[in-house]
């Protein structure tokens, strides 16, 4: 099946098989290999995107269903070579261990935080619980999503 979609802004069309998932579309098709897969049940969230606006795991999305959408990965995140404000929390604040699950957490991260400059560490660990990190213990990347948020509105 022909599929289009915009990713990252730059426009795509490509021929698929039907069952190919999102995350495989975007590795191996379009060799954007940030969104890892994991765990291919969607219970790690390593391969979480952006799919018109939303925070999703792109495993547990047909690249069909996909056909028509506008895809962020954390590749596309970064604008003119600056790193996106939750990717330099992440950095300064050691959010990353490993950095398997890094590109998950990010973007799950950005959309949880977006109009909240102020989320509780309560609702950071609610809204991240869908996404697995086995190295860090959670605590920095608490501290990252905070500042993160702060970040994205305009403050430190």
């Amino acid at each position: 099946m022909k599929v289009s979609m915009t990713v990252n802004g730059k426009a795509y069309e490509r021929d698929v098989e039907p069952r190919m998932l999102l995350v495989h579309f975007l590795r191996d098709e379009l060799s954007l290999t940030g969104a890892n897969v994991g765990c291919d049940t969607s219970q790690c969230g390593s391969c979480t995107i952006h799919l018109n606006g939303t925070a999703v795991k792109s495993c547990t999305v047909l690249a069909v269903q996909a056909d028509g959408a506008t895809i962020t990965t954390i590749e596309g995140l970064a604008q003119n070579g600056n790193l996106h404000p939750m990717q330099q929390a992440f950095w300064d604040k050691h959010g990353l261990q490993c950095g398997f699950c890094t590109p998950g957490m990010i973007m799950a991260s950005t959309k949880l935080v977006e109009g909240n400059a102020h989320i509780t560490d309560e609702e950071i660990r609610h809204g991240l619980e869908g996404n697995i990190c086995r190295c860090t213990g959670y605590e920095n990347i608490v501290r990252a999503v905070k500042a993160g948020a702060q970040a994205m509105a305009g403050g430190d």
